[in-house]
């Protein structure tokens, strides 16, 4: 067995321990305690360990941004708390103190798409301790029809409106609450690619763990739902610190979702829009200032703004299998800030529960993505220049494509043991290079 999957002591004591993560039927009691009374606070938690490797591949030449052509291993682990407290008149008031540690492929380079979503998190091979999220939700009822929620991950038990408005202030993921997806949307129990936690160019303003502070309002009735938000944006690109002028610098969102049943199965339309105005460099104002010589976004950089859009389709298709698909497209003039290196982005995926062979708690993914960059961006790279992810020197540009494939195996109702397996062309959309291969192990638990 590889080094990146050999179990650790501490990870084979959870691994026997799983059983008594959470007693069977816990959902449903929790669900029915939901519909008696409102729950006052709720403790959940997660761990999740990943460890990742990848073989040799072709490498004709590198940059100081490349993708390591020897083997190499890596691995995450996080472990988080999600704590709730209901108050009086206030609302619902939520803080998840979290621990990270890990080490990546080649410094978090090479890839348009880094092959481990949880590594957007990852500070070094000691563990970190930081607040990712402590945020306050406020609902108002629209109506009088009601619906039990169970507790779980920021989220306590009790009835809610079933048509309501809802804000949500603090320091939180944007993506917890716009560009969701039933399918892929959480790297520690879906799919693993940084590019399938949403929608693949949405450059959604967050600090360099993927968190901000802001607010979002909801509006949502019936089959519709309504969501815009604003938010602070980092300082500089992939910065720990935000941008407090949120007058001047600032992201912001729009989203329209639509509920429907096709062939008397659930599904989910969405269009989201986004805007940041932030402190950065185009990549052609980088290329005209260098001439002849390497260009630099950051000797470029000044307030601008940089846009985007993307369309989504979720769909069950049968009591056992569901898709989806996304697309989405950014205007590419200016630097990838906060997310990852995709100007541009297309996906499908399946994914299958295990009722056809008697294991209906597992789930087997399959994804397809192909991420594209600007023409303003092919040609920064082929000029020498290097984004804060990519960069080999030189470019002979192709779309960057990820295939994926994953199966969670269920060892209990709270625990789960995964195989993911990627291959990956044209690493930083450079056809000189590769394909690679990685393949991964991933254990998570819930308590």
């Amino acid at each position: 067995m590889p080094a990146s999957f050999r179990v650790t002591p501490t990870l084979a004591g959870l691994l026997m321990s799983c059983a008594l993560c959470a007693p069977a039927g816990a959902a449903e009691a929790a669900t029915e305690a939901a519909a008696a009374a409102p729950q006052p606070w709720v403790a959940t938690g997660q761990f999740t360990y990943i460890g990742q490797s990848k073989e040799h591949f072709t490498s004709p030449y590198v940059g100081r941004n490349s993708l390591g052509a020897e083997h190499e291993a890596s691995y995450s682990i996080s472990a988080t708390a999600y704590l709730g407290l209901r108050v009086p008149v206030l609302g619902e008031v939520y803080l998840n103190p979290e621990v990270i540690q890990g080490r990546p492929l080649s410094g978090l380079v090479g890839l348009g798409a880094f092959s481990n979503g949880e590594m957007q998190k990852v500070a070094g091979t000691s563990p970190k301790l930081y607040m990712p999220r402590l945020f306050l939700r406020r609902d108002w009822a629209l109506g009088d029809e009601q619906v039990a929620q169970a507790a779980g991950q920021n989220q306590l038990a009790g009835k809610v409106a079933t048509d309501r408005v809802r804000l949500t202030v603090g320091k939180f993921a944007i993506t917890d609450i716009f560009d969701a997806n039933g399918y892929s949307h959480d790297s520690r129990t879906q799919f693993l690619n940084w590019a399938s936690l949403a929608q693949g160019s949405y450059d959604f303003a967050a600090d360099a763990q993927g968190y901000t502070l802001g607010a979002a309002l909801e509006w949502m009735q019936g089959d519709w739902a309504l969501r815009v938000g604003r938010f602070m944006v980092p300082l500089e690109s992939n910065g720990e610190r935000l941008n407090g002028a949120l007058a001047n610098f600032h992201g912001d969102q729009f989203e329209l979702e639509h509920s429907h049943h096709w062939a008397g199965l659930p599904g989910t339309a969405r269009l989201l829009l986004w805007r940041n105005r932030e402190n950065m460099g185009a990549y052609r104002d980088a290329l005209q200032v260098a001439g002849v010589g390497e260009p630099q976004v950051s000797a470029v950089r000044r307030p601008q703004t940089k846009s985007g859009w993307g369309l989504h389709l979720e769909q069950a298709l049968t009591a056992d299998l569901g898709g989806f698909v996304r697309w989405s497209e950014g205007d590419g003039r200016t630097e990838s800030y906060s997310f990852e290196e995709v100007d541009g982005s297309r996906q499908i995926g399946l994914s299958l529960k295990g009722l056809r062979w008697g294991r209906e708690a597992d789930t087997v993914g399959l994804l397809y993505i192909a991420n594209t960059l600007s023409s303003a961006h092919r040609d920064y790279l082929a000029g020498g220049g290097y984004g804060f992810f990519i960069g080999d020197g030189k470019l002979n540009y192709r779309d960057e494509t990820i295939v994926e494939a994953y199966y969670s195996w269920s060892l209990s109702e709270a625990c789960k043991l995964s195989l993911d397996l990627q291959h990956i062309r044209n690493p930083a959309y450079n056809a000189d290079r590769g394909p690679v291969t990685l393949a991964a192990l991933r254990f998570h638990a819930e308590f």
